[in-house]
């Protein structure tokens, strides 16, 4: 049975209260209060803090009555030791609410305190689907990058330093109640970060699209995501401050969210999860580089969704082309984009060598991503796409 013929298969969609437009943010305050918090920790980062926005975040909680107690303890690839310090700060200072202005770090960050809020337990007992038992803290996301969407998806990426490797936690506990998507936000990021958020935001478009996972609802997300962010992010990143193009790429990102969160990810994720967390690299970077390799690999299991991808990218893929043809030209699209937007480290130049693949292989197979990967694949696949990316 074909997927289009699959239409009418089981699929649910889960999505926050999610309010987009310029002067969202500053909603923050009435939300918190709606929600009856009246204690509430605001999770960002040192970059955000400077940026301004952190100060701008605390006035809108301060208008509401509102004294938050802010935890700026989160780095890149938030680590398990920041999540279990935060959460101590949560209990210790009788917080009963989270507000998080950032990017996927502190997103992530703050979805574990959540967590280990409501249980009790550390967070890297949770790794995995549906382990989380008990519903979390009220939840206010307010992004500052348009590519991780955690503001509206059931992810929580998290570091284990110990393993060397990122764990991935989903759970619809971990669903933020409110994400308030404002672009101005995103003026502020610099170029290196506007394109590896965006490609991470492609690649959850993608990913999205030919999942075994993906549905109707999901697709309708995918695509337009796609769509937008081809023709968008080599704009923006030539105008940074130009807030109708960020505000096209914060929908882009956004719709992809929508997307992943439901319809889960694949081999590019599984992948970039255990090379972020084996080098402490950018997400959406590893995303990038892995991506044109994962998609040539998976298009025989999904030809006719990834020659929709490669159209949605402005590709001319003649109808009735040839698999190789169509895979030919898909490919072409992803990898002009990423040159256009400076995209072009390979894994070699981040400092990986082929004697790390057979352990990056490994924790790869072990990654929930995977499961959804539209073509089934093991160690030896796994290995052999990262030397291709070398």
């Amino acid at each position: 049975m074909s997927r289009d013929e699959g239409f009418l298969e089981l699929r649910k969609f889960l999505a926050p209260e999610y309010v987009f437009g310029s002067g969202a943010a500053w909603l923050a305050g009435r939300y918190a209060s709606n929600l009856g918090a009246r204690r509430v920790m605001l999770v960002s980062d040192p970059g955000v803090d400077e940026a301004g926005w952190t100060t701008r975040v605390e006035e809108t909680l301060a208008e509401s009555g509102i004294a938050p107690v802010t935890f700026l303890g989160v780095t890149p690839n938030p680590r398990e030791s920041e999540v279990m310090r935060g959460a101590a700060i949560y209990a210790d200072e009788g917080c009963d609410a989270i507000v998080v202005v950032g990017g996927g770090s502190p997103m992530d960050c703050a979805k574990g305190i959540g967590i280990v809020a409501a249980t009790g337990r550390h967070i890297l007992e949770f790794e995995g689907v549906d382990k989380v038992d008990r519903p979390c803290p009220p939840l206010i996301c307010i992004p500052t990058t348009a590519g991780t969407s955690a503001d509206v998806s059931q992810f929580a990426i998290i570091n284990d330093t110990a393993r060397q490797v990122k764990i991935a936690i989903v759970s619809k506990s971990t669903v933020p109640d409110v994400s308030l998507v404002d672009p101005v936000l995103t003026t502020t990021m610099p170029r290196d970060l506007s394109v590896d958020t965006g490609l991470d935001a492609l690649t959850h478009a993608i990913e999205a699209y030919v999942s075994n996972a993906a549905s109707p609802m999901t697709d309708l997300h995918a695509i337009e995501a796609v769509r937008l962010i081809a023709k968008y992010l080599p704009k923006v990143t030539d105008d940074l401050t130009n807030i109708p193009l960020r505000g096209k790429m914060m929908l882009g990102s956004l719709f992809a969210g929508l997307a992943f969160s439901n319809a889960i990810l694949g081999a590019v994720h599984a992948m970039a999860h255990s090379l972020g967390g084996f080098l402490d690299l950018p997400h959406g970077r590893c995303n990038a580089i892995l991506l044109d390799h994962v998609m040539a690999y998976n298009f025989e299991a999904a030809p006719d969704r990834y020659t929709a991808i490669g159209r949605a990218m402005g590709a001319e893929i003649p109808e009735g082309a040839l698999q190789d043809e169509a895979r030919e030209h898909m490919v072409a699209a992803i990898r002009a984009l990423k040159s256009k937007v400076g995209a072009t480290e390979t894994l070699g130049s981040l400092g990986v060598r082929a004697e790390d693949l057979p352990a990056l292989a490994a924790k790869a197979a072990a990654d929930p991503c995977l499961l959804t990967n539209p073509r089934a694949m093991g160690e030896k696949e796994l290995a052999e796409i990262y030397a291709k990316a070398l």
